[in-house]
């Protein structure tokens, strides 16, 4: 008992302080749960005030915790705004008299509430339309986001603000980079192609000596130079044959490197080509007929020089002669005869290796008409019609006067007019030329051209016949004469004609040329 008389005591210090504090017409009333009230400011002897249990603010702090209610007070008959709230097991009532500063003050503050509920909603309705707008813009690059994940291509109108900027910005760079990013893979294409479609064997490596890229060339030619068949593009690192190359590689210090291998009879050229990124790309291209072809163009270089050197120093020393010695009138024009007889060899010797060398170089430059065979054959006989009679050559064919090809007038001639004159300069005097026209198919007619003559006696020359400046020099009993280029004429010629040549001996005697012309 003692000890609750303390904390009473000191719970009613504390109030008189509080009450000190608070206006002087504030109502201050400490009620317990039952209801009695244990302390009223107001009222010198609270034992006389009734039970508040039934008081309306006291009923609603009960139920919900707090509450308010304007009545006139049954203690003192003075109208109060009465407060009340619930603490525990008591309950702190506040009673404001209700008067005109009363009434003028609620409704300042009812004006105030009002204006801040008006403010509030305004400001809520501000902020609704600015998160619509962040959120619009946030949906539109999400849905731009999952689009372009999709491959799709849409159009997207961003707000007019900020985010709107930024989404314009980043749709815009985007399109950049994918039309950039498309143009980059059109170009890759395009490499790739060109790569897959090159006549060398190419592979790409990164820096690391990985493979990153090759073309089915590559591993043909590796096979060619590798010693194990079915040769992977790294195995190149580990041959022996590329020991010169991956010194290279591993020096590290130029950028160019190139070599020639030579292995199974075919010349590879090998080149390595490095990278600012240190990757590098090994190139293999077989160059077996291209060096073949220097060796030949060599060769034909020094027979062309031999050949022009002859009848140039013909010409030269009947010339020197005329000149330096003293000569009768009939002498000097044996030498000068001589020397024009040569000039024309040389001139068909330089006007055989121009056809030639347009035949090869130059075909679209040759027209293309319909030619009747029988009636070119007409004009050769006709042409060397002097010929033949003095060496007792009879010319004949067996061909269809319908037989027509297109083609070039000059080159089929220059056909049947080289075999002639092969004929006519080789074969002997008193034989027999046959043409004939043994087979047609829908796209070439067949002919055999052959003669009565001496033929070849060394079969081992029939294979160099068409090949140019090629003479028999041992074993042969024909006259020599002409370029030695006549022949080579014949092949390139019907090679024109989209035809090809062979050559044999008869068993009869002399020979025999076959081949066919595109119709």
């Amino acid at each position: 008992n003692a000890g609750l008389l303390n904390r009473s005591s000191d719970s009613l210090q504390i109030i008189d302080t509080i009450i000190q504090l608070l206006p002087q017409n504030i109502r201050l009333s400490l009620i317990d749960k039952q209801g009695n009230v244990l302390f009223d400011n107001s009222i010198k002897n609270i034992s006389s005030l009734e039970n508040h249990a039934n008081r309306p603010e006291i009923i609603e702090a009960l139920r919900v915790g707090k509450g308010s209610y304007l009545r006139t007070s049954a203690s003192n008959s003075q109208e109060y705004l009465y407060y009340a709230k619930k603490f525990g097991n008591h309950f702190i009532r506040v009673a404001l008299p209700y008067d005109i500063q009363t009434q003028r003050f609620l409704k300042t503050e009812n004006a105030f509430l009002y204006f801040i509920i008006v403010l509030f909603i305004v400001m809520l309705l501000l902020i609704q339309a600015g998160t619509n707008r962040f959120s619009k813009s946030i949906k539109q690059l999400r849905d731009f986001v999952i689009s372009s994940s999709n491959g799709e291509s849409l159009e997207f109108n961003f707000p007019n603000d900020e985010l709107g900027e930024i989404g314009i910005k980043i749709t815009e760079s985007y399109r950049q980079l994918k039309e950039s990013k498309k143009e980059v893979d059109s170009e890759r294409e395009k490499l790739l192609q060109h790569v897959h479609s090159s006549n060398e064997g190419i592979c790409f490596f990164s820096c690391d000596k990985k493979v990153e890229f090759y073309n089915g060339l590559f591993i043909q030619y590796l096979n060619i130079l590798t010693d194990e068949p079915g040769s992977e593009p790294y195995s190149i690192f580990s041959d022996t044959t590329f020991l010169e190359m991956n010194q290279f590689i591993l020096e590290d210090k130029a950028i160019y490197f190139e070599t020639l291998i030579n292995k199974q009879g075919k010349t590879i050229s090998l080149r390595v080509n490095r990278f600012e990124d240190k990757s590098f790309e090994i190139t293999l291209n077989d160059i077996t007929k291209k060096e073949k072809t220097r060796l030949l163009k060599q060769e034909l270089t020094g027979n062309i020089a031999h050949e022009l050197r002859t009848p140039v120093t013909s010409i030269r020393g009947y010339l020197e002669t005329v000149l330096e010695q003293t000569l009768d009138e009939e002498k000097k024009k044996h030498f000068i005869t001589q020397a024009f007889d040569q000039t024309i060899v040389l001139s068909e010797l330089i006007q055989d290796m121009s056809l030639i060398t347009k035949i090869e170089e130059a075909p679209q430059s040759f027209k293309k008409e319909e030619i009747n065979i029988v009636q070119v054959l007409e004009k050769l006989k006709n042409d060397l019609s002097s010929s033949l009679e003095e060496k007792r050559i009879d010319m004949q064919w067996n061909i269809s006067k319908d037989s027509s090809i297109q083609g070039n007038k000059n080159l089929i001639y220059s056909i049947f007019r080289n075999l002639t004159d092969n004929a006519l300069h080789h074969a002997g005097e008193g034989i027999k030329i046959y043409i004939n026209e043994y087979k047609e198919d829908n796209e070439f007619y067949y002919f055999s051209f052959y003669d009565t003559g001496l033929g070849i006696l060394e079969e081992n020359h029939l294979d160099r016949l068409f090949e140019r400046f090629y003479r028999i020099n041992e074993g042969r009993t024909r006259d020599t004469g002409g370029s030695g280029l006549g022949l080579s004429i014949v092949k390139n010629a019907i090679a024109f004609h989209k035809g090809t040549i062979t050559v044999k001996n008869r068993k009869e005697g002399g020979l025999e040329f076959l081949f066919q012309l595109h119709k």
